[in-house]
């Protein structure tokens, strides 16, 4: 399941889908007669990705998202766990280990070490499961932490939480009652508050990797299409169907199977006790 939600998520975004309708109308234009037809198709498909990667629709979309939290702003409370959530990474040993990290990735974790630094007694989380390399997710970025001066013995794992959900309960059991901040993207930070609030967690939003700003002057800037602001809208469509999905499975899902979920899901974090471990060869 896990794996066929992905697959579909990627082709209903917004490039491969734009994409696949053009095809359609290749398609069309090729093999039948009907070209208005054909026509509608592929003027769509272009339209459409004209307007996902044009600045003015793209940040309207998005900055409403990024900015229903405000950025972490250090208090007299103390701060037990700053829980860093894992997106991307690639093993090549070619690379430095901050390459190795998607960007994504280490601007959280970025985030993440600050925080930590503003409360030295507090232990930093990091999850993520491998996604099919050799290494999770987790681990790569506690290499990276560690090259950026973390403590060895300040950093916990999570290894196999494979989504957000999972992250949040795995989470439930290392942290308790005990006081969390939570490091994600600002697009992501309220479908992950959710997460974290079903299993039982109120942690302190530090969203990061903000993406969308309505501040940009220089008109070839903003108006010439860009991949860069083809992501903002991926973020958004992301997120949107992110907000289903969990509608979807909160409506098909009883408690009783939730709770079995969960136990099934949850592991203890596992903290570096061994530094040569991770160390990059």
């Amino acid at each position: 399941m896990f794996e066929l939600k992905k697959m579909i998520s990627a082709l209903l975004m917004p490039l491969p889908a734009m994409l696949i309708l053009g095809f359609i109308g290749l398609l069309v234009l090729w093999f039948t007669r009907r070209k208005a037809l054909a026509s509608c198709f592929i003027a769509f498909a272009f339209l459409g990705i004209f307007l996902v990667s044009f600045q003015p629709v793209t940040t309207s979309l998005l900055r409403p998202l990024e900015r229903e939290h405000q950025p972490f702003v250090p208090s007299s409370t103390p701060v037990n766990y700053i829980m860093v959530l894992g997106s991307g990474h690639v093993i090549d040993k070619a690379m430095p280990i901050t390459s190795e990290l998607s960007r994504t990735a280490l601007m959280r974790l970025a985030e993440g070490i600050r925080i930590y630094r503003l409360f030295p007694d507090s232990k930093l989380i990091l999850s993520g499961y491998g996604g099919g390399t050799g290494i999770s997710q987790a681990r790569m970025m506690a290499k990276a932490a560690l090259a950026l001066g973390v403590n060895k013995t300040d950093i916990l794992l999570l290894e196999t939480a494979r989504d957000t959900w999972e992250e949040a309960f795995q989470a439930a059991s290392v942290v308790g009652s005990k006081k969390m901040v939570l490091v994600t993207s600002a697009s992501h930070m309220s479908r992950a508050l959710y997460e974290f609030k079903q299993a039982g967690l109120n942690p302190t939003p530090a969203p990061t990797n903000f993406l969308a700003s309505n501040k940009i002057k220089q008109p070839w800037v903003r108006y010439a299409p860009k991949a860069q602001y083809l992501e903002q809208t991926e973020r958004y469509w992301h997120e949107t169907m992110g907000q289903w999905w969990q509608q979807l499975r909160n409506m098909a899902s009883s408690t009783e199977k939730r709770e079995a979920d969960q136990h099934s899901t949850d592991s203890p974090a596992e903290m570096l006790l061994d530094e040569a471990e991770i160390q990059t060869p």
